[in-house]
């Protein structure tokens, strides 16, 4: 196979094609704390708040940040004697959400932020990790499962107008309805059964609405989708989906109006911080000057 040449190699890596993962603002712990300090005093708890921060992380493709995240997460957990909240499993959670992100923000962020996270997590806690066993292969019994646990998680985001959406989406590609149900409602989002010891931290049905509210307003440009899945928070507490997991503290506040922009405003503040006042990295580098070959 023939080399790329160096003026090729160059453009590739140009400044203005931002081809790295985003730097961490030095000022992005204290960001955190303030958003972990005020969720504390609404009574929103550690897995809501940690989990849209490292949503909308994810998105802006930061993992530095995301370790920081993590040291104040594991921190704070420390200091409030909660002890379900320990490195490993706080870092169990980050990586769950960012698995989740893919069906969001694509597979390239997610590869990119996830391994720099764990090659940046203490040696211990990446030997804890690396003991747990894939839980979303596919085989002959476990198709039908899948596909249950994705239309049903369809339903209960979309309902009353899921059958319509699904045959507005089938107007635009036959698969496209498919493959979002199939592949990423029913083999990523939702999630499967877990028969081991120490099972995973789950990013369920109300903590995935909170995944998709905090990446989406986080990449800009997808407001009537932000809307639909601030409704599918909502729908979670309306048909009982909520009341069949284990409780999320402060995910009924956030699903009202008061909650739900409290959340916005969080990402925003992100995005802010790790934008460096420039907004979403999905491509506003790109509008900059390009570079001379």
């Amino acid at each position: 196979m023939t080399k790329l040449s160096d003026p090729l190699k160059a453009f590739i890596n140009a400044a203005h094609a931002r081809p790295n993962t985003t730097p961490a603002p030095r000022q992005i712990a204290s960001v955190y704390e303030r958003i972990a300090k005020d969720a504390g005093g609404k009574g929103v708890g550690v897995p809501a708040w940690l989990t849209a921060s490292t949503a909308v992380t994810m998105t802006m493709n930061s993992p530095r940040s995301m370790l920081e995240l993590y040291g104040l997460a594991t921190a704070s957990a420390h200091n409030k004697g909660d002890e379900k909240a320990t490195g490993v499993w706080t870092a169990e959670l980050m990586r769950e959400v960012g698995l989740k992100c893919i069906g969001l923000n694509g597979v390239p962020r997610t590869i990119n932020t996830l391994g720099e996270f764990h090659s940046g997590l203490p040696e211990s806690i990446q030997t804890e990790l690396s003991k747990r066993q894939p839980r979303r292969g596919l085989s002959q019994q476990h198709i039908d499962s899948t596909l249950a646990r994705g239309n049903g998680l369809w339903d209960s985001i979309y309902r009353p107008f899921s059958s319509k959406l699904t045959a507005k989406l089938a107007q635009s590609h036959p698969d496209l309805p498919v493959f979002i149900i199939e592949g990423e409602y029913g083999a990523l989002f939702s999630d499967p059964a877990f028969t081991g010891p120490s099972p995973p931290p789950n990013v369920g049905r109300v903590l995935m609405s909170i995944v998709a509210v905090a990446c989406l307003r986080a990449q800009t440009g997808v407001g009537p989708q932000v809307v639909s899945h601030i409704f599918g928070l909502r729908k979670a507490y309306e048909d009982g989906s909520a009341e069949a997991e284990e409780e999320v503290e402060g995910g009924k506040w956030l699903a009202g109006n008061d909650g739900s922009l409290w959340l916005l405003e969080q990402v925003d503040r992100i995005v802010e911080a790790i934008g460096e006042g420039k907004g979403s990295t999905f491509a506003p580098g790109l509008g900059a000057p390009k570079a001379k070959l």
